[in-house]
């Protein structure tokens, strides 16, 4: 299943219209953030995140080439379900950081983000570095290890910004041991 023929050349039943589909809604996330203003900071690492993907998932489409090693890239987007749960959470005036919620919600956050955005990265990176002879001549190498340290480079800035919003989050509490919301 993971053999090099199999990710490179191969497509697991569903993969593709499963890329087809997370193409399609990169595009419209990319959209509607950059037509309402979603984001924040000079180069908006979501917006790079999301370039890097298209870029990358628009021409193994195209191509029918490295679809299942895309596929594989896709788990660290189940972090971004605790990332949307704690802005719901924040949105719905949960922030007591001393709450069973908020704590639940803090270690599953990290935990998702390491499992699915670090080790798998690594995984993906490691497995790409020991195949790199087996890749023809051509874009598919260069574009896989150039596409992979570009998420990774994003990842670790995503895992700085989720430990200053933790210290943030806990700072209020260690100020003020009164304060109850």
């Amino acid at each position: 299943m993971f053999e090099h023929k199999e990710l490179v050349e191969g497509t697991w039943p569903w993969a593709y219209q499963a890329l087809c589909f997370s193409c399609g809604y990169f595009a419209y996330d990319q959209q509607d953030m950059l037509q309402y203003r979603l984001y924040s900071g000079f180069i908006p690492s979501i917006l790079i995140h999301h370039l890097v993907l298209l870029i990358c998932f628009t021409l193994a489409l195209y191509r029918h080439i490295t679809i299942n090693y895309l596929i594989l890239t896709l788990i660290c987007e189940l972090h971004s379900v605790f990332l949307h749960v704690r802005k719901l959470r924040r949105m719905a005036g949960v922030c007591d950081a001393e709450s069973r919620v908020v704590k639940v919600e803090w270690i599953l956050n990290w935990i998702m983000f390491v499992f699915t955005r670090l080790v798998s990265h690594i995984l993906i990176t490691g497995k790409l570095i020991k195949d790199a002879s087996k890749f023809e001549k051509g874009i598919e190498w260069p574009l896989a290890m150039l596409g992979m340290a570009g998420m990774n480079l994003l990842n670790a800035f995503l895992g700085i910004d989720l430990f200053n919003a933790f210290k943030k989050e806990k700072k209020p509490q260690q100020n003020n041991p009164k304060r109850h919301e």
